[in-house]
């Protein structure tokens, strides 16, 4: 055989082990591309709550401003600090009272005084009463005493009033706690001298702080005491309170009025700002996971089964949003087979495969 007839014979060979390998190795390019696996899940409907978006700053409910009443004492005493807790009639610092106290002593002194005469002018009033009808003594004698001893009861009384104003000054030297509460504020220093009305505490009453959450005007009317409010805190905390009071009156420069919500003692600290919301009322919500909506060119989609394998896409309308779920307004049906996550990777028409929730988590 020679070298033209053996490389041919090669060849041939070759083309018959391709005709019937090829099939065994060779894909058919007209099979359909690979599915993507999904999850399906239905609407829920549930009841959910509306509610407005507000924020603000935590403030305290009242503050008392605690002053000296009495004037030129040096304080001897501080017995509290900022952040101490108080009861009603707590001793807070106390004034020097040894001027005081020797006042009082020369007022009881000027009582005894005062008695005194006005012992003497009720004898003389007496002796006229006994010797007046005698002729022994002058109508205008009487007369003299009479007035002697209206004068006496008069100067008696007069200093039985600045004994007791003098007792007030020695219990105004010591400054009490007017409100069970928390210490927010301290002026008071030790040895220095107070006038009058100088502040030396500010007390948070009953440690109770409130949240003066700023509200678009056009949501008052929806707005009532009572109301629940749910803030998130600046630490990440999340505090529920009750709407208190609305303010009267809109700020024209913003255009937001003032919502007072009342929180728990001791939850919060003044101070803090918080956003939160409102809860004005109950009302039912068609919800799909938030892994449900496709955002394109602007507009919220879904996609929803047409068969056991095929989606179609379905332009929704998105209201509320709560945790992992998102309200549709509008757009897909209570019963209808929504795509739950993965729908980036859709168009319409689209083969998917479904799985359950058990073989999509594997």
């Amino acid at each position: 055989m020679d070298k033209r007839s053996s490389n041919a014979m090669i060849v041939c060979a070759a083309l018959g082990w391709g005709v019937f390998a090829a099939p065994a190795g060779a894909q058919d390019v007209s099979s359909p591309p690979s599915a993507l696996t999904v999850e399906i899940v239905r609407p829920e409907v549930r009841q959910w709550s509306e509610t407005v978006s507000a924020s603000g700053w935590l403030q305290p409910w009242q503050e008392a401003v605690i002053s000296s009443e009495v004037s030129g004492l040096k304080t001897i005493d501080v017995r509290v600090d900022v952040g101490s807790t108080v009861k009603r009639g707590d001793l807070l610092a106390e004034l020097d009272s040894e001027s005081v106290l020797a006042d009082i002593s020369k007022q009881e002194a000027a009582i005894a005084t005062a008695e005194a005469n006005l012992d003497e002018a009720n004898a003389n009033v007496d002796r006229a009463h006994t010797l007046g009808t005698s002729g022994a003594l002058s109508g205008q004698t009487i007369t003299q005493y009479l007035i002697a001893q209206r004068t006496a009861q008069a100067s008696l009384a007069s200093e039985k009033a600045g004994l007791k104003s003098q007792q007030i000054k020695l219990q105004q030297t010591k400054i009490i706690a007017p409100d069970d509460g928390v210490i927010s504020s301290r002026s008071a220093t030790l040895g220095a001298v107070v006038s009058s009305g100088s502040e030396m505490f500010r007390l948070v009453r009953q440690a109770r702080v409130e949240w003066q959450a700023e509200v678009p005007a056009q949501y008052l009317s929806s707005i009532k005491p009572g109301q629940t409010a749910k803030l998130s805190l600046s630490d990440g905390s999340q505090v529920n309170g009750t709407v208190r009071l609305i303010s009267p009156t809109v700020v024209a420069q913003t255009g937001r009025s003032i919502v007072f919500v009342a929180l728990p003692s001791q939850t919060a600290k003044s101070g803090q700002f918080a956003n939160g919301r409102i809860e004005i009322s109950i009302a039912p919500a068609m919800v799909v996971p938030q892994t449900a909506i496709v955002q394109r060119d602007g507009s919220n989609y879904v996609f929803v089964m047409t068969d056991a394998s095929h989606v179609e896409r379905h332009l929704v309308h998105v209201g509320r949003r709560q945790d992992d779920s998102a309200e549709v307004i509008d757009g897909v049906s209570a019963d209808a087979r929504v795509v739950k996550a993965g729908g980036a990777f859709l168009s319409d028409g689209s083969t998917v495969r479904v799985v359950d929730t058990a073989e999509a988590s594997q």
